[in-house]
């Protein structure tokens, strides 16, 4: 009874630990960055990712090295990444960098590509061999 007791707090605890973690960016290897940055944007609100992935960039914009890169990022949350990307924004446009410029804050920046990722997803037209021969499925097969 007293294994069985022990065993179940160890587990219990165990998941509380994991479960604790899923909204933090894990930076033990760039394999667990790249793994968790996506487990993390798609859990956010469609309004916070476009944020998160532009946070997330210009940061690694701005550390080349992965080593340090991970070590900046490990353990942060979307909230804690998205600070450190407006900081990172406010300085840059402070030191008069030409890419940011032309935005006067952060919320028009991040409304640009917003705007931006709307119109690229619209833009899918489809092939046009597609209207050309509608029932012929094998029209790719003779490229090749």
């Amino acid at each position: 009874m007293k294994k069985s007791s022990a065993a179940l707090v160890l587990i219990t605890c165990a998941l509380l630990i994991g479960c604790n973690k899923s909204q933090q960016i894990n930076g033990s290897s760039m394999k667990t960055v790249n793994r968790s940055i996506s487990q993390i944007k798609e859990r956010l609100p469609l309004d916070q990712r476009i944020e998160f992935e532009v946070s997330f960039w210009t940061l690694r914009d701005d550390i080349k090295d992965n080593g340090q890169f991970m070590d900046a990022i490990d353990g942060k949350t979307p909230d804690q990444l998205i600070a450190a990307g407006k900081e990172l924004f406010e300085k840059r446009k402070a030191s008069g960098s030409k890419d940011y410029e032309k935005f006067a804050n952060w919320e028009q920046m991040i409304s640009q590509y917003s705007q931006e990722r709307i119109d690229q997803n619209r833009k899918k037209t489809p092939d046009q061999r597609d209207n050309a021969n509608p029932h012929r499925i094998d029209y790719k097969m003779h490229s090749m």
